[in-house]
């Protein structure tokens, strides 16, 4: 895939601490969402080299959902990971540490049913989420 977006977010918290949060479903289901009208009843992640990630994703009127699935590629635990979507996208996702704080870098294929800026809209949105989450717990 040629057309490649990349979301950031710095998180005023130490790496084990960001990657904990981002990849433990007990705590994705607390921000895995891109409004606070959506939310994320579930996530399941088997983080290991052809291990699958599953989260559900649904508006709390239950008007729409969906299931939002992948499987790892490489793993570089509290460095980076990469995964691929059924439909072939992949995602890079880079932790980088620097003192206090932690910037999470997400690379990912865009989809070709949505404009580009409203997938790098709502991907943003879902990162600055987890930042919030992060650094409130």
């Amino acid at each position: 895939m040629s057309n490649k977006i990349t979301v950031a977010a710095t998180i005023n918290a130490d790496v084990k601490t960001v990657w904990d949060y981002y990849t433990n479903p007990e705590h994705i289901t607390k921000w895995n969402f891109a409004h606070e009208s959506w939310q994320c009843p579930w996530a399941l992640n088997d983080m290991r080299v052809g291990g699958k990630y599953s989260a559900r994703m649904e508006a709390k009127d239950g008007s729409f959902g969906f299931e939002f699935e992948a499987v790892y590629n490489e793993i570089h635990e509290c460095k980076d990971f990469t995964y691929t979507m059924p439909d072939g996208r992949e995602v890079i996702v880079v932790f980088t540490e620097d003192g206090d704080s932690t910037t999470v870098d997400v690379t990912f294929d865009a989809e070709n049913q949505n404009p580009v800026e409203m997938q790098k809209d709502g991907w943003q949105a879902i990162l600055d989420n987890f930042k919030k989450y992060t650094e409130e717990n």
